[in-house]
């Protein structure tokens, strides 16, 4: 009995819950790929290596458990649901929010801000930073 409760507890507390399961939205993060850096939901799961992913504007498609990322979000659908109910339970789940609102997709959000910058707003960003170094540098000096 000890060592079911143990076990139990083990469970409870076991640090990774990003499990390949029907729902979980996932990040493709292969650039070689058309789909990279957009978020698919797992619909299916073929065998050890690859899923069947979905998303609105995505074509359904199978996919290497390499090719993505897995994500804390995750969508209640049915296994192999059509795309409307798809589309459907992202919208409820409010998936988009969700990731913009996570650490995350901030980060991939400014990592895109920051590479489509234009010269001179590059420019701008460098002499900012130099005025905000000098005024540090000066309270510092005080």
């Amino acid at each position: 009995a000890r060592n079911v409760r143990a076990l139990s507890d083990a469970l409870d507390t076991m640090p990774f819950n990003r499990n390949i399961e029907i729902g979980r939205v996932a990040l493709c993060n292969l650039k070689a790929d058309k789909r990279y850096g957009k978020l698919l939901v797992i619909v299916d799961i073929i065998d050890q290596n690859r899923v069947l992913v979905d998303a609105p504007g995505v074509k359904r498609d199978v996919i290497s458990l390499r090719r993505v990322a897995i994500t804390d979000l995750k969508v209640d659908i049915e296994r192999a649901c059509d795309g409307a109910a798809l589309e459907a339970a992202m919208k409820s789940a409010d998936v988009a929010g969700k990731w913009a609102a996570s650490a995350w997709g901030k980060k991939i959000a400014r990592q895109d801000a920051r590479a489509n910058l234009t010269d001179f707003e590059r420019f701008k960003v460098a002499v900012a930073r130099t005025k905000r170094s000098a005024l540090v540098k000066k309270a510092l000096a005080a």
